[in-house]
């Protein structure tokens, strides 16, 4: 399905962000595999609870366990920092959870954690933030690692007419998909943007609070600053929040990776011209009817399987286990309201 076919669908309860790429194979009421039922019972662990992002990717997820008549819990940290879901992993384990759903807040710190879950007969599909592979069955990346740095700096270089000063206002430093997409936007400028400056890439930790004063401090310690690229949703929103209020309303660009609420206020004050995401609820969705999949022993996580995952479709197994939701779409004034999430 493409994207123009996703926005035709116009409405908000589809949640349709042009991402079920490949949607056309089920019915809303499907739920992919026939295999789970009320002994099958998952864990959703993001990287930190009170994200208006992972909120709506458990709520992609409650809706693909109910479908399955699956039984999904889920639990998390307060902060999202390197080893806060252990706790979360380790009781996960010990209650004998067919399946765990987890946004890695580091590539390694929680891998032991993961080893002894799947030794315990665990499933174990990380989402939206990945592990090392070896410590899980699955990833559902949301989009390409490639198509979400280069959208991002797409976005950037129109917004500041392809030349000046940026800087990037990043989640934690040990954020897994975070650094993968800020390394490929390195290499991009490097080699595609020759007029763009990457002064400085700082870090919010995810944290409101945190990442709006990385903004005041970006935006002092840069005077020649002309836009910043957000990849992270608490980010974008901070940093705008920050824009709307001060001087550089209008001179600084904002863009980056956000939800359509979050957002909305900033895009029709004209803080904000365009960002992008996938939608984070076909992303819990995915990733929920993964699980089941693996569960079922439809699917083992090697390349080439394939599943059906539900109002989704069909979706096949990649490269290390890697199932890719879609590709990024890009919100602005034009289609925002359009959207609720």
């Amino acid at each position: 399905m493409k994207l123009t076919s996703v926005l035709a669908a116009g409405t908000a309860a589809v949640l349709a962000v042009g991402l079920a790429a490949c949607s056309a194979g089920g019915d809303a009421g499907d739920g992919g595999t026939n295999a789970a039922s009320e002994d099958v019972t998952m864990t959703m662990l993001p990287k930190n609870l009170g994200n208006p992002y992972f909120e709506a990717s458990t709520t992609g997820a409650q809706e693909a366990a109910g479908e399955l008549g699956a039984t999904l819990d889920e639990v998390g940290p307060d902060t999202a920092s390197p080893d806060s879901q252990v706790p979360f992993i380790n009781t996960a384990a010990q209650q004998g959870v067919s399946a765990l759903i987890v946004s890695a807040n580091d590539p390694t710190a929680i891998g032991d954690a993961l080893d002894e879950a799947r030794s315990a007969g665990t499933k174990v599909v990380t989402f939206d933030s990945d592990t090392e592979p070896q410590f899980r069955d699955l990833f559902v990346n949301q989009a390409s690692a490639e198509g979400i740095a280069d959208k991002q700096l797409e976005l950037i270089s129109d917004q500041i007419g392809g030349k000046g000063e940026i800087a990037i206002l990043s989640a934690s430093a040990n954020a897994t998909n975070q650094n993968a997409w800020i390394k490929l936007m390195e290499e991009k400028l490097a080699s595609d943007y020759p007029d763009i400056t990457l002064v400085e890439t700082a870090y919010g930790d995810d944290d409101d609070q945190t990442s709006f004063d990385k903004t005041a401090a970006l935006l002092q310690s840069h005077p020649d600053l002309k836009g910043i690229v957000s990849p992270t949703t608490v980010g974008i929103a901070a940093a705008a929040r920050y824009v709307s209020t001060s001087e550089f309303k209008g001179k600084v660009a904002v863009t980056g990776l956000g939800t359509p609420n979050q957002m909305r206020e900033y895009v029709k004050d004209g803080t904000v011209t365009a960002f992008a995401l996938w939608n984070p609820n076909d992303l819990g969705y995915l990733a929920t009817e993964a699980a089941a999949a693996l569960v079922a022993g439809d699917i083992t996580g090697k390349e080439g399987e394939t599943f059906q995952a539900g109002r989704l479709g069909e979706y096949t197994v990649e490269a290390d286990g890697v199932v890719v939701l879609g590709e990024p779409f890009v919100f602005d004034k034009s289609n925002i309201d359009d959207f609720d999430f």
